[in-house]
């Protein structure tokens, strides 16, 4: 006997553009008029492409069609190439085409100025719904664009950037940033990679044991110790570009030994690295390596959020349209209280999430035009961490769930939902984990970050949040009393904390700039999240679910 479903019951998403109606008031809030109708047209046609011919390859990307590493030529020579296959190339071709990397940094022919990090973040938050591992090498020459642009030399900037910021107006160069060493990891300080000056060049030695992007990338940026440099640690690394082919096109001294068998992200190559004399160019100040590349970190890490608020968003979707489908004990599985509560508290989480992320985001291209003050600054840096690491832990929970609702299809790689979670659960590792990030804020609240978030979310005219807010205050005023190893046992609960301060805090000011849904959702968001439904009582996630 078939199964009975709902034939129809709720469309299934074809933009995902189209249909995220937070999306568009965030970009219609923070774009000037003209952008905003550039910005509108574009993300109607990628949200369709996302959602129907990118999502399609993903799939095929995913279970048969991950890159795979040709070592030799039919000669026996070392080529090292990574071979993906035709539809993913497809992908790479049509995303960059839509500027989400080259128009941060030139100008949008049809607008006559350059784009910023808000759209180019919609983009990537659009695409990160359907193949959030192509998101990687996307994020990796975000990153190399943005470490040429701030830090290289004329000479080096007019050799490289045009072909990273390629729209389809000529080849097009992704980056990578190689940071990972086997006695490194996260020690970055521990790195050995060899500069040596050679006969006029600097030529690169030795080995990075994680390098994403490898193969595919036109140029990497790459931390290595220049070997007349005589200062240990991290500050004793530079910083260079390594194209990945010399100028007649041959391979540039590199090796792939072997491309990793990842749990997710398919989609990007993720290798061990060899530079067997790399011709290799400085970049900006020797001295300068770790800070350029930790700056370009942090970009990285607003890039990992945007994936993940992607995922959280593809997840719920998915779990909308399936449990409307679905007819159990004859009424829709959507019709039962306890799944009405698990998607309103998911849709207000979601949404809290991306109002928080494009807040960072702005006040992050505010930072990069050096509009910023100095306390700005420090809130920003503060942002990411916090946001980064809230965001990277949910994209899980909500795969979890939606898997969940979806009962034993949810588990079933016919659906996109096993994908997801395997693509979720790299977030939480990639551009540090949630440990790493802890060690982050307690080196940022020793330059008092966090009393000027708490200053700015203390200015909420919500009753509660005002509380949580002073109440936070007196808990870092004790924080920063403890020893160190202290601190690292407090740091993480602290971020949570926090974090989800400025969740509420900024989805309660969008409510009240929009309308009576998203006030909604706010005050959804702050039951949930903060545990404030009296025993017994129907969740306002229950109650106001026809609203959602």
């Amino acid at each position: 006997m078939p199964v009975q479903v709902l034939a129809n019951k709720l469309e299934k998403n074809n933009n995902f553009y189209k249909a995220d109606k937070t999306l568009q008031q965030l970009l219609q809030q923070k774009l000037a008029p003209k952008f905003y109708k550039y910005a509108n047209e574009q993300l109607t046609a990628f949200g369709a492409l996302c959602a129907g011919p990118i999502d399609a390859r993903a799939k095929v990307t995913d279970r048969e069609g991950e890159p795979k590493l040709r070592r030799y030529n039919a000669y026996g020579d070392e080529v090292s190439e990574v071979i993906v296959n035709e539809g993913y190339k497809q992908t790479v071709a049509e995303t960059y085409a839509t500027g989400i990397v080259g128009y941060v940094h030139k100008d949008i022919p049809e607008l006559g100025h350059r784009g910023n990090y808000v759209y180019s973040f919609a983009q990537g938050y659009l695409l990160s719904q359907t193949e959030p591992g192509f998101y990687c090498p996307v994020t990796l020459s975000m990153a190399t664009a943005y470490l040429f642009e701030h830090y290289a030399s004329d000479e080096l900037k007019q050799k490289f950037m045009p072909h990273i910021c390629a729209t389809g107006d000529t080849e097009l160069f992704e980056g990578a940033t190689f940071l990972t060493e086997r006695q490194g990891g996260s020690d970055v300080g521990a790195n050995i990679v060899e500069a040596r000056f050679e006969q006029g060049e600097w030529r690169l030695h030795g080995e990075k044991y994680f390098a994403s992007n490898a193969g595919m990338c036109g140029v990497a940026m790459v931390l290595a110790r220049q070997t007349n440099n005589t200062q240990a640690g991290s500050k004793g690394l530079t910083l260079f570009a390594v194209p990945w082919h010399d100028e007649e096109g041959k391979l540039n001294q590199i090796t792939i030994r072997r491309l990793k068998d990842k749990l997710g992200v398919k989609a990007v190559p993720s290798g061990e690295v060899e530079f067997n004399g790399a011709k290799a160019y400085v970049v900006g100040d020797a001295s300068k390596g770790i800070y350029y590349m930790l700056e370009a970190l942090n970009l990285s890490r607003i890039c990992n959020a945007a994936a993940s608020v992607g995922i959280m968003k593809r997840a719920l979707d998915e779990a909308i349209h399936y449990t409307n489908g679905r007819i159990a004990f004859g009424q829709t599985v959507a019709e039962f209280p306890m799944v009405k509560h698990s998607l309103g508290a998911l849709h207000a989480k979601w949404h809290a999430s991306l109002v928080a992320l494009f807040d960072l985001i702005s006040r992050y291209d505010k930072v990069v035009n050096s509009k910023a003050s100095e306390d700005e600054q420090q809130i920003v840096r503060l942002l990411i961490a916090l946001v980064k690491k809230e965001t990277a832990e949910w994209a899980i929970e909500f795969t979890h769930e939606a898997i969940e609702l979806h009962g034993g299809n949810g588990y079933i790689e016919d659906f996109v939902l096993p994908r997801l979670l395997r693509d979720a659960q790299v977030l939480t590792v990639w551009e540090g984990t949630a440990n790493i990030l802890a060690h982050e804020l307690i080196r940022l609240v020793q330059k008092n970050a966090h009393s000027a978030l708490l200053k700015e979310l203390q200015q909420t005219d919500h009753p509660y949040l005002q509380q949580l807010a002073s109440a936070l205050e007196k808990r870092f005023e004790t924080f920063v009393t403890l020893n160190q190893a202290k601190q690292t046992l407090e740091a993480k609960p602290l971020m949570q904390q926090l974090a989800r301060l400025y969740e509420a805090v900024i989805s309660v000011q969008h409510g009240k700039v929009t309308g009576e849904r998203e006030r909604v959702l706010a005050e959804i968001y702050i039951e949930e999240q903060f545990d404030q439904r009296p025993f017994g009582e129907i969740p306002l996630a229950v109650k106001e679910f026809t609203l959602l």
